[in-house]
């Protein structure tokens, strides 16, 4: 007997909204999850529109499989999003994509589902890989890491300010006792060492995401993803992304401000204004957007979320 977690799509209708569908399109989910965004983005579709989703977690396939044989619209690749331009490359549509949405982060079935090691505070194996058939888990990697580089990730991608106290007890507990293996006995060491104490949020959030992060490889796939959707989107096609924390939203807040911007010149130079132009690709649409007080009350894992959208210059 299986059991099914539910997830919730943050801000569904705005990263929607931001694709700006036309019923006869193509589009990529990078991020299928549970298929709360690509059945959104289907329902807008017509009877020639195209949507073709990404995941490289096993469970979301065998959900995205299930949907393919409902909708002829739709296909899943299974894989990391990083690799979005040679997907499309492969299906012969690079540059011909109206609209590629990601929705970055750990979602809800995979948090909730303790066997996948993602929560600090549900037990289970220290795992954390997305995709569970590759790489290596936490646990092997904290067996074997030095205080050196478990510091650096923590610090790097959790921005932990007691990054190296926590490295250090994870390596002295591991020599004097045993390998930590599961969750629950990492979060309880980390409440004891951790001496902060932020509001609304476990002394071991920032831990968990910095080994998630690194595990997974994740701000690396981010960087390729976005690249990538300059390769597949069309002239006016639409990028629409969903970040949850400050290092994902930086990335790409720093993306598109330098895409906007085109490649540096020396200043001074008698350039026209269609010359400047031209090594730019993408516009800001809007501001970026978090989602209402309503549901962040429905749905409190919305609340560090921001969304961000950009327009595909010619």
């Amino acid at each position: 007997m299986t059991t099914e977690f539910v997830h919730t799509t943050v801000l569904l209708d705005e990263a929607v909204a931001g694709l700006n569908i036309q019923p006869d399109g193509i589009y990529v989910d990078c991020t299928f999850g549970r298929g709360g965004h690509s059945r959104h983005i289907l329902s807008q579709l017509g009877a020639n529109g195209r949507l073709i989703a990404i995941d490289r977690d096993p469970q979301a396939i065998a959900v995205g499989r299930a949907l393919a044989q409902q909708d002829p619209r739709f296909q899943i690749v299974h894989g990391p999003f990083s690799g979005l331009a040679q997907y499309i490359e492969e299906l012969g549509l690079t540059g011909k994509v109206d609209g590629v949405l990601m929705d970055l982060g750990v979602s809800s079935p995979q948090l909730d589902d303790a066997e996948r090691g993602f929560s600090f505070l549900r037990d289970g194996p220290l795992d954390m890989r997305m995709d569970p058939t590759s790489g290596i888990s936490a646990a092997d990697w904290l067996a074997k890491a030095d205080v050196d580089d478990i510091a650096w990730v923590l610090k790097t991608f959790g921005e932990e300010r007691h990054a190296r106290k926590i490295a250090r007890a994870i390596v002295m507990d591991r020599v004097e006792r045993e390998p930590y293996t599961r969750t629950k006995p990492l979060a309880e060491m980390i409440a004891r060492v951790n001496p902060s104490k932020e509001k609304n949020k476990h002394p071991a959030t920032r831990t968990f995401q910095a080994i998630r992060i690194y595990i997974n490889s994740e701000l690396e796939e981010i960087d390729k993803a976005l690249m990538g959707s300059l390769d597949v989107l069309k002239p006016e096609g639409q990028l629409s992304v969903i970040s949850f924390h400050s290092l994902e939203d930086r990335m790409v807040k720093r993306f598109i401000r330098n895409q906007e911007k085109g490649p540096e010149v020396p200043a001074g130079l008698p350039l026209t204004e269609e010359q400047l132009n031209q090594g730019r690709t993408l516009k800001s649409v809007g501001k970026a957007m978090k989602p209402s007080k309503e549901e962040i009350e429905q749905n409190p894992r919305a609340r560090s979320s921001v969304l961000r959208v950009a327009k595909r210059l010619a």
